[in-house]
């Protein structure tokens, strides 16, 4: 049986990608937010207040916590390119999810909220240079990461979220 919390595998990095593996993560950045609200699509107010794993978060807050994380991600990748190796700050993820805002607010204001945010994150990525793939920033948990490794791991991240809400769809019949 997969496991509910990491449906398609924790994040793995195996160094630089070569041209088709960074495409592909560009492709599964670009379309996270269609597939996001393919997944939830039809879902009643009972099922999107059911966490999708036991002691998980609710779909709700998965829709959520998916623009909050690819805004910090966006942040990260400006501030990448703007500042010489600059130090981010991480934030309480599972703090923020018991928020106001991440407990009552209607999901399409998430859902439009990251359609427009990968609309502009894409168009940066599409702007940069090879160079520009080899700037970094300095997270304090996880040390220095160039923008490929923080693509990669921010496709994985919608893949992985779209996953989790897919498999809780199709172990309730939904």
């Amino acid at each position: 049986m997969t496991d509910p919390q990491y449906p398609i595998g924790k994040f793995h990095y195996a160094g630089p990608p070569d041209e088709s593996q960074k495409q592909q993560f560009l492709e599964d950045i670009s379309t996270t937010p269609a597939n996001l609200r393919a997944a939830v699509t039809g879902l009643s107010e009972e099922q999107l207040n059911t966490p999708y794993r036991p002691a998980g978060w609710t779909v709700r807050q998965v829709v959520h916590h998916l623009p909050d994380s690819h805004m910090n991600a966006y942040i990260r990748f400006k501030l990448g390119l703007t500042e010489k190796e600059p130090t981010i700050k991480p934030y309480a993820e599972d703090k923020w999810a018991i928020l106001a805002d991440s407990q009552t607010t209607p999901i399409e204001v998430s859902l439009m909220l990251l359609e427009s945010l990968h609309t502009r994150w894409m168009r940066l990525m599409a702007s940069l240079s090879a160079a520009d793939w080899k700037s970094t920033i300095r997270h304090p948990e996880l040390g220095v990461m160039d923008l490929e490794k923080t693509l990669a791991m921010y496709a994985w991240h919608g893949k992985h979220h779209v996953a989790q809400i897919i498999g809780l769809r199709e172990r309730n019949g939904w």
